[in-house]
This record gives C-alpha cells, sequence and structure tokens, in this order.
C-alpha cells in the first residue's frame, strides 16, 4: 500500500484509511506549506484522535521535511504499522531507537527495542534481528539498574522466546513475573499482554479452565478500549487462534465478531484484519453462509498479501480459499490455490488430497493423506488429517487403516473435549463401522454425529452424516429411513452449492426412484407428484419444508431431465408413467 505523496503544489494524495483520514488530509493540504510545526500538531492530534492513516501520512511529509524528534518517530512507528506499513514502522522505530540513545533516555531506547523485536519476531526470516533488538533492550535495561515497567516489556519478549524454543513451563514463569511488574508500575498495556501471555501457556500446559479464565479477563479489558490499538490487536488475534486451534467455537464466534467491532471502530487500523477475515470466513463456512466465506477470504488474501511485507497468514488465507472451492466442486480455482497456499508456506493437506479424491484420482489421494500423517503436527492439524484420512482410505477399500485412523481421532476427541472433535470422531467411527458391516453400531455413532452438527449450526457437515445415517438405514432395510435421510441432504448441499456431494447422492436416491422416474432423485420425485395435484412452488416448499428457491430449483431440473416446457407436461408425464 503506497504511503501518501505531495505533488508539485504541496498537496497530500490520501493512500491510506477513510473519512477520518480524508478530513485530516484536508487540514494537512491547507498547511502544509505553511508551517512544519503546523503539520506536525496536526498529525500529532490525529494520531490522538485514531486517525492513524492521517498521522501517518502527515508525520511522513513532516519528516521529509525535517527529520522528527524520537517521540515523533515513535509516532509515526506505530502509525505506519496499524496501517500495514511495516518497514516504514521497522525504519522509523529504527531512527526512534537511535535518537532516544542519542539523548541519553535509555529507557525509551530499550522500550523502542522491544517493539522492534515484537515486530521481527512475526517475520520468519527476521528473526535474529529480533532476538539481537531483544538482547540490546535487555542490556538497556540492565545497565539503569532500577525498576521500571520497561523489564516488565522485556519479560514478555523472553517469554515468547521460551515458547518458540519450546519451552512453557519457563515462558510461563516469564508471564507471571511481567504480569508482577503491571501490577507495580499500574499499567493497563503491560498487563494484558502479560496476561495474554499467561493464559496462552497455561493452555500449553493443558490447565485449559484457568488459561481460558485468564483469556475471558484480558478480553475484557481489550474489548472495552483500555489498551492501546496494538496490544489490543495482537492480543484479539492471538486469543482467537487459540479457540481455533482447540476447536471452541463458540468463543471463537464470540471473540471474532468482538474483534470486527473493534476493528469497525480503528478503521484505518489493517494490520489486524487479514487474521480476522480468516477466521470469520472459516465461521462463515461452517455456518453455511459460503458466499459471505469465500468473499472475507479473498479479502483477508489481498490484505495479507499486498502488504509491503508479505505476512505468514497469507498461505492460510490461501487455504480457505481453495477449501471453498473445493467444496463447490470449482475444482481448477481449488488447486491454484492450494498451490499458492504451498509457495506462502501453508501445507496444502489435507485439502489438496481430498481434493484429488473429488477428482477420482484414489491412489493419489491415498498417497498424500498417508504422507502427511506421517509429519509431526499439532492436535489442530491431526484432527482434520484423520478425519480426511478416515473418507480417503475407506474410498480406496482400506477399512482396516481406517480404523486405525479412527481409534486415534477418538483419542484426540477424550483429549480435546471440544464439541467438533467429538462430532468428527463419532462421524469417522459410524463410517468405518459401515464398511465393516457393522450398521446397527454405525448408525448410533452416526445420529450422534448428526445431532451435534446441528447443536453447532453445521448444515454442510451435517448433511453429510445424514448421507451415511441414510446408508446405515438401507444396511438395515428401511428404505423410507434411508430416502428421506437422503433427500434432506441432497436439499441442503443444492442450497449450499456443494456441487460434488449434490452429485454423490444423486446415485443413492436414483437406486430407490420408482420406475418410469428415469433419472430424477428421490426428491424430485416428490416435488414432480406436488406438482402434479396443482401445487404451487410455495405450497410445495411449506410441506417439504424446504425454501421456495430449493423448490425452484427442483422444478427447473425435472424439465430438463425429462425435457419438459410446462407444468402441465409435468403433470401428464407424472400421470403417464404412474408416479401419483
Amino acid at each position: 500500500m503506497p504511503i501518501d505523496e505531495v505533488d508539485g503544489s504541496g498537496r497530500i494524495h490520501a493512500g491510506i484509511g477513510g473519512s477520518r483520514t480524508l478530513v485530516w488530509s484536508h487540514r494537512l493540504r491547507e498547511d502544509i506549506g505553511v508551517s512544519s510545526a503546523s503539520t506536525i500538531e496536526q498529525a500529532r492530534a490525529a494520531f490522538d484522535a485514531g486517525a492513524w492513516a492521517a498521522a501517518f501520512a502527515g508525520l511522513s511529509v513532516a519528516d521529509a521535511a525535517t527529520p522528527l524528534e524520537p517521540d515523533d518517530l515513535d509516532r509515526l512507528s506505530s502509525a505506519a504499522y496499524l496501517v500495514g506499513e511495516d518497514e516504514a514502522s521497522i525504519q522509523a522505530r529504527t531512527r526512534a531507537h537511535t535518537g532516544f540513545l542519542e539523548r541519553g533516555r535509555h529507557l525509551e531506547a530499550a522500550r523502542s527495542a522491544f517493539w522492534l523485536a515484537f515486530v521481527l519476531a512475526n517475520v520468519p526470516d527476521q528473526r535474529a534481528q529480533a532476538a539481537g533488538w531483544l538482547a540490546r533492550a535487555q542490556r538497556l535495561i540492565d545497565s539503569m539498574n532500577e525498576p521500571c515497567v520497561e523489564h516488565g516489556w522485556l519479560l514478555c519478549a523472553l517469554a515468547r522466546q521460551r515458547v518458540s524454543d519450546g519451552d512453557i513451563t519457563a515462558a510461563h514463569t516469564l508471564f507471571c513475573e511481567a504480569v508482577t511488574v503491571a501490577e507495580r508500575f499500574a499499567s493497563r498495556d503491560l498487563m494484558a499482554l502479560a496476561l495474554h501471555g499467561q493464559g496462552r501457556t497455561l493452555l500449553r500446559l493443558n490447565r485449559t479452565s484457568e488459561g481460558l479464565s485468564l483469556l475471558d479477563e484480558v478480553m475484557v479489558a481489550v474489548s472495552g478500549g483500555e489498551v492501546v490499538p496494538i496490544v489490543a490487536g495482537a492480543v484479539y488475534c492471538s486469543v482467537i487462534s487459540a479457540c481455533h486451534d482447540m476447536f471452541d467455537l463458540g468463543r471463537a464466534q464470540e471473540w471474532t465478531t468482538a474483534l470486527q467491532t473493534w476493528c469497525d471502530a480503528n478503521p484505518d487500523a489493517v494490520a489486524f484484519r487479514g487474521d480476522c477475515l480468516i477466521r470469520r470466513s472459516e465461521l462463515l463456512q461452517l455456518h453455511g453462509a459460503w458466499p459471505d466465506a469465500i468473499t472475507e477470504a479473498q479479502r483477508a488474501c489481498d490484505r495479507l498479501t499486498k502488504a509491503s511485507r508479505q505476512r505468514p497468514e497469507g498461505g492460510a488465507a490461501f487455504y480457505q480459499v481453495a477449501e471453498l472451492h473445493r467444496l463447490r466442486g470449482e475444482f481448477t480455482k481449488a488447486d491454484d490455490a492450494y498451490r499458492l497456499a504451498s509457495r506462502a508456506g501453508q501445507s496444502p493437506q489435507p485439502g489438496l488430497a481430498l481434493l484429488r479424491l473429488n477428482q477420482g484420482q484414489l491412489k493419489a489421494a491415498d498417497t498424500s493423506i498417508r504422507l502427511a500423517l506421517q509429519a509431526r503436527s499439532g492436535d489442530r492439524s491431526r484432527v482434520l488429517l484423520l478425519r480426511a484420512a478416515v473418507e480417503i482410505m475407506l474410498a480406496n477399500g482400506d477399512a482396516a487403516a481406517a480404523r486405525v485412523a479412527a481409534d486415534e481421532l477418538a483419542q484426540l476427541a477424550v483429549r480435546i473435549d471440544a464439541a467438533f472433535v467429538r462430532a468428527v470422531s463419532s462421524q469417522a467411527h459410524g463410517a468405518v463401522c459401515l464398511a465393516e458391516g457393522r450398521a446397527l453400531e454405525a448408525l448410533d455413532a452416526l445420529r450422534a454425529a448428526k445431532t451435534a452438527w446441528q447443536d453447532l449450526d453445521a448444515p454442510y457437515e451435517r448433511a453429510r452424516a445424514r448421507v451415511l445415517v441414510g446408508l446405515a438405514y438401507r444396511e438395515l432395510g428401511d428404505r423410507d429411513g434411508a430416502n428421506l435421510e437422503f433427500d434432506a441432504a441432497s436439499d441442503a448441499f443444492e442450497s449450499l452449492g456443494a456441487r460434488v456431494d449434490a452429485a454423490a447422492i444423486a446415485g443413492y436416491t436414483r437406486e430407490s426412484a420408482p420406475a418410469g422416474s428415469t433419472n430424477l432423485t428421490g426428491r424430485e420425485v416428490e416435488v414432480l407428484r406436488l406438482m402434479a395435484t396443482g401445487a404451487t412452488n410455495r405450497a410445495i416448499a411449506s410441506r417439504l419444508k424446504i425454501s421456495d428457491k430449493t423448490v425452484a430449483r427442483h422444478v427447473s431440473n425435472i424439465f430438463d431431465k425429462l425435457d419438459l416446457s410446462s407444468r402441465t407436461a409435468a403433470t401428464a408425464y407424472a400421470y403417464k408413467h404412474k408416479l401419483l
């Protein structure tokens, strides 16, 4: 995103921000050729008002005219970071650090060094520099030899290093010490960051209830506007990621909504919008709002890959786009997006293996998922890999391998204790039981999965469970029960736009369709029968408890499949073939 420029007439061309940016930019346009001091004052006022883009523009212009003092460079760096100008932020913060040192303000210099380490630690190829800045911050604080709030910030940074090293116990201890420093100096910003770190490490130490309690506490402070935007955004994203990793969908939904509200109130702050959009897209996908989900995922791709420094989360955004294309049967687009995710450092599995399965490349899918299972991964990735493995291995006729994967899923479901994982495990167990010829046991597990998905408001997942329930009914000789499940699942797939699943289920419903119905699905036969009685689309929708739009789609399919042009012709067809 380009920084604002000044043309030959001395006017600013704003490249970032919303209405508040325009207001400040107009004022800067008026004063820029008159007084650099006035420009700085207005830029400071923009900063204090949360108009980060205008502050960034004004301070950049003033700095180009006359190098800024360290305090203003500090403001420039923060504003640049919040509007997504990472390179400009790092450069300004580095100069601020040098300026503070030259003036003997070692504590401020140490704080600048901390923030440089904080930003660079998230960039894969800059972690050595982050460690260097952290070492400098520690040396400066040690040289002061007196208690200070900066010591708490340093403790948080050191704790993050311990987390990266895998020493979670040591990290937890350091975060606890930082909390003590925050209490002593009454620093809300430090308290939020330290409590958040303490909560995250407790989760890693399997002290889940304690960790979640602390995260909820700190989120109250963050959502209440008690901390500066950089800390607020970082904590929001981290807590939502924790919920995501734990499959805590209720908390993820609540805090994602809160983050969206915070972003709406801080329209210039784009630094955290990419992560927010990915999580929001995943939740929208779960709840069946696929068009909105793909819009949010594509926005995340744009924000995370078009910044001055591409962020690692960009790979996750491309993967989410790929998943949605795969579910909608858009295979070429899905393949392209998985490749972009891989280039950005995100594993394309298990989505790519499932894509190959959808394309009928069973051997390639099986090879991919088995190799992916051999790699080390966290609990979340493992759950998703195992879930895909069960489906792919059953498609390849390897029920024994699928049973091994389902059993491991069951163990994870006990350890993680999340409704989503329990539903995945129940469905996997039921699917394997079906393949093993134990239809009655399968039915119990699959009914539990179907109920769990309904409780989670996950229509696509529930429809997939209904297909398996229908197969279990069919194995047990209950054709009517099977057809009811198949028809309900078919309606859900068509409503969602899940083309692959809709096509697959048509094979099941066609097996039990009456003679003379050609290739109509079971649901389409029902619609044709009701149409032949003179029922309107609305009446049919009410009778079958589906939407008018779904009925219209069924009617269109009936006309196409039977080569009919009117409802009268459809009625005649139904009478002729004794479908009534």
